[in-house]
């Protein structure tokens, strides 16, 4: 197994509907239900996170729109509550961005020129909030990864960048929804010179370990996995017991280059103690 591997946290949305009947968008917890979302985050502490997320993935313009909240309502509360829970313990924060719901022209109806406006609002939004990391995550198009890159290398913070894959290494090559390669992520990422960069989301650990392989057999940039326990879910939950995704997820610990391990939809803290007490972390 690698050393100095890092352990990230599981999911944040899909356990933080586990523990309401409420199954609004996430983002309105930060607000609404501060205490559950503090809750998460010392979950994860105590299951032995040493990167976790604050709840910002969708605090977007697009998604928060008519709610009657703004974006840096939202992300300044999701900062806070983090720091809240976090003050005087040995772990860090990450300011969580993910794409955005539609596709970028000609695909879809977002232009480059909104994308820069809507991301640009959320990140310095959440640089405001003094994150050790800026997380991009869950991308599934290289072009809209790379607008949100520059503008959050902007500024001197730690820049992880995670896709999402539809298909893995057994057919014939890693490929984003959009068709991206790792060999076009790595290229069109270069100039960003990310700190950590590989997979979350998509697949179950098993079916994404050939996806790390790749990525290892043509970055040394340290390596992401933070595969979904199962496919996600409306109603959350996961397809896998906490021992078997531990026991996948150990595999890709032992991938050349891999270092930041975790979960995604349907994993909780107790597949993050699962995992660690397998990694001996």
């Amino acid at each position: 197994m690698n050393k100095d591997l890092v352990l990230l946290d599981g999911a944040v949305g899909t356990s933080l509907w586990e523990k309401t009947d409420d199954k609004v968008p996430v983002w309105r917890y930060n607000i609404e239900k501060p205490d559950i979302v503090s809750q998460l985050i010392n979950e994860y502490y105590e299951a032995g996170s040493k990167i976790i997320l604050a709840n910002t993935f969708s605090a977007n313009g697009p998604s928060v729109a008519d709610s009657g909240y703004t974006v840096e309502q939202i992300v300044s509360s999701a900062m806070e509550i983090a720091h809240g829970a976090l003050d005087g313990k040995d772990a860090k924060i990450a300011l969580s961005v993910g794409p955005l719901t539609g596709l970028l022209k000609p695909f879809g109806n977002i232009s480059e020129e909104e994308a820069v406006e809507i991301f640009t609002e959320q990140i310095e939004a959440g640089v405001k909030g003094k994150p050790n990391v800026i997380f991009l995550q869950t991308f599934m198009d290289l072009k809209m990864m790379q607008i949100a890159a520059r503008i959050a290398r902007k500024h001197d913070i730690p820049l992880f960048c995670s896709f999402s894959f539809v298909k893995s290494a057994k057919d014939k090559g890693s490929r984003t929804m959009m068709g991206n390669s790792i060999d076009d992520i790595l290229k069109g990422l270069a100039e960003f010179k990310p700190d950590a960069v590989g997979l979350n989301c998509s697949l179950g650990p098993e079916m994404a370990l050939p996806i790390i392989e790749e990525y290892s057999q043509k970055t040394d940039i340290p390596l992401i996995f933070k595969p979904n326990a199962g496919k996600p879910t409306l109603e959350g939950g996961s397809q896998f017991d906490y021992d078997t995704f531990a026991e996948d997820i150990a595999k890709a610990a032992c991938v050349p280059g891999v270092k930041y391990i975790g979960g995604c939809c349907g994993s909780n803290a107790k597949y993050i103690e699962a995992l660690r007490k397998k990694c001996s972390l």
